[in-house]
């Protein structure tokens, strides 16, 4: 009989619900148990999982380290998924290996190459994958320097953490002055220099940003899947323009990929995006994590979730070929349920008591939330 397959997510992020709803759907009908731990007690990975624990705050990389390998210990856990401290543990896989579970993640090397946007620019490069045009700012003179020289070149300016991950500090440099305009509608990701630069003149610390050109449509985002012996077994590209998205098995986006993901031995899921400079592909980012939309693939009739299972677990699912390319789609939001959990104490001692407030009637269903993103046809 074969055993059941124990499998951890720490703290991701809400769209892996779908990530855990593969890896029970799988197609060797394999038992899969998923734990789930997170710092939000309404995080819905934590409804989703078979058992979930809130993570301690303020931990070091060090002490997560030894949390996460106590949480292996008492678990049972067979293959961890990390997110959160991703750098600090792969760095204590033996440790890991040792307690007998394998860490779904790459290598500590090539976690830190691609830590660093500037160290990985220049990583790439040296392979032959073309990158846009990039400056490195830690001040409001670099910034305005960076910004001048692609303007001269008719480029829109746009700048965003030099490390970091997904869209988090994302702006795109304008000349308009700040007006109501900016407060109208929804928030924008324009920027006024003059705003950034006030906010730069009071800043206590410097930046380390990364300036380029704002990067053209579309947008294809490539997921792959690599061996320990540094073989892709899947790579297929994801294409989001504006509000359609769709797959693609071209070449130009799946070659450069694959360069990346062996090249550098990004081993089991990464993530590996490039958007257009001119009329060339160029990289955007790499992550060495899976992507939060890796659950899309089920629509070229792909699990990707499990094929890296199956590789943590040293079962090689050979060769993954997308039978058919799905059509195209667009992203919506979905209810998903939530734990009955009790929130911390939130409000100060007083002395007035409160207004008495009525139970909610005993049939009233679990509460929902609208974070986890569905795909459906266009």
């Amino acid at each position: 009989m074969v055993s059941r397959v124990r499998v951890w997510l720490n703290r991701t992020y809400a769209e892996n619900v779908f990530f855990m709803d593969q890896l029970r759907r799988n197609p060797n009908d394999r038992a899969v148990e998923i734990h789930a731990t997170h710092g939000d007690p309404d995080s819905p990975v934590l409804a989703a999982a078979d058992t979930a624990e809130l993570e301690p705050e303020n931990l070091s990389p060090a002490g997560y380290v030894e949390y996460a390998l106590d949480q292996c210990a008492r678990r049972g856990i067979d293959v961890f998924v990390p997110r959160l401290h991703q750098s600090a543990i792969v760095a204590h896989r033996a440790e890991f290996e040792a307690a007998g579970t394998a860490v779904l993640a790459p290598p500590p090397e090539a976690v830190a190459v691609f830590h660093d946007k500037v160290i990985a620019y220049e990583a790439v490069q040296a392979i032959g994958v073309p990158v846009p045009p990039w400056y490195r700012v830690r001040s409001g003179d670099e910034l305005v320097a960076a910004v001048e020289e692609l303007e001269s070149g008719g480029h829109k300016a746009c700048f965003k953490p030099a490390s970091g991950a997904g869209g988090v500090g994302f702006r795109v440099i304008t000349r308009t002055p700040f007006s109501l305009m900016h407060l109208s509608g929804f928030p924008s990701p324009y920027v006024p220099l003059d705003v950034v630069l006030e906010a730069l003149r009071q800043a206590e610390e410097p930046v380390d940003w990364l300036v380029m050109p704002r990067l053209e449509q579309p947008e294809v985002s490539v997921d792959c899947l690599t061996g320990p012996d540094n073989r892709v077994r899947l790579a297929v590209g994801r294409t989001k323009n504006g509000r359609r998205r769709g797959f693609t098995l071209h070449e130009q986006w799946l070659e450069p990929a694959r360069r990346i993901a062996e090249g550098f031995g990004l081993h089991y899921l990464s993530n590996i995006q490039f958007r257009m400079f001119g009329d060339r592909p160029v990289l955007m980012d790499v992550n060495t994590r899976p992507a939060g939309g890796l659950h899309q693939l089920s629509l070229c009739g792909v699990n990707a979730p499990w094929a890296a299972v199956q590789l943590a677990l040293g079962e090689d699912p050979g060769e993954v070929v997308p039978p058919f390319l799905g059509q195209d789609y667009t992203v919506v939001s979905g209810l998903r349920p939530l734990r009955p959990v009790s929130l911390p104490h939130q409000r100060p001692e007083t002395t007035d008591p409160l207004p008495a407030v009525p139970a909610p009637p005993s049939a009233e269903p679990a509460d929902s939330v609208g974070s986890a993103a569905q795909a459906l046809p266009l």
